[in-house]
């Protein structure tokens, strides 16, 4: 990610803090990223298969799916056999539904869902793997018509939706007020260069430390802001001022 876009992307999370409800939160997705053609959002828990329909609808954190659609998806269980959902068990990274590809050819019940979702205009669209502090997996998914995406624009949108999903957890009381965090030096100089992007090992050679140091590093720091990833981390560190 670039400085600019850092930049940027640290407006939004402060944009984003100020945001009371569901609403509010949907609202500032959809106008800061309508530039990309996203013009639907949606966050979520994954159920376990066989859930009943009610209980479906308490892992919806975010919809502005059209509502025929997610009346249709809820009915019909569609959850279960959504490609997209699926590949959240095996991906950690940003992935686009265009190259689930492989994944969908020859599975009938995978494409009726991908299929239908296109007759509401989501044809296209990039979800973004996420968990829970409690362990649940999750989901963030941005689409619309047509998405204009580059690759390099994932990191961005890892970072947004990461921030803003811990944040409508927050507003539905799932997580308990955080209490002031004190990383040391070398914790704080590691998120530091996570945040511009660098690898463990590009981090360790900065640093003059091993990356069995890095790790260790940034696993102290994620313990102590309370965040299950780096990229967590990273968006939580920002917003707080310990890096920048």
């Amino acid at each position: 990610m670039t400085r600019r876009a850092l930049d940027q992307t640290l407006d939004f999370l402060r944009s984003l803090d100020r945001t009371a409800n569901v609403d509010e939160v949907s609202r500032l997705l959809l106008t800061e990223l309508a530039d990309f053609g996203i013009a639907h959002v949606m966050a979520g828990t994954v159920p376990q298969r066989g859930t009943p329909t009610r209980q479906q609808r308490s892992h919806v954190l975010l919809n502005t799916f059209p509502s025929e659609w997610g009346q249709r998806y809820l009915a019909r269980g569609y959850a279960f056999h959504d490609p997209t959902v699926r590949q959240l068990g095996f991906s950690t990274m940003p992935f686009a539904w265009s190259d689930l590809g492989p994944r969908v050819a020859g599975d009938a019940a995978a494409l009726k869902v991908m299929n239908e979702a296109g007759e509401f205009a989501l044809r296209d669209g990039i979800t973004v793997p996420l968990m829970t502090l409690d362990g649940d997996v999750a989901g963030f998914s941005l689409s619309g018509e047509r998405l204009a995406l580059d690759p390099a624009d994932r990191p961005m949108l890892h970072l947004m939706a990461t921030y803003a999903f811990g944040h409508l957890l927050r507003l539905r009381g799932r997580n308990a007020a955080v209490e002031a965090v004190k990383l040391a030096p070398r914790e704080r100089e590691a998120l530091q260069w996570a945040a511009e992007g660098k690898t463990d090992w590009e981090i360790g050679e900065v640093m003059g430390i091993s990356t069995h140091g890095v790790d260790f590093h940034l696993r102290s720091a994620r313990t102590k802001l309370g965040t299950t990833n780096r990229t967590q981390a990273v968006a939580v560190a920002l917003r707080r001022g310990l890096i920048h």
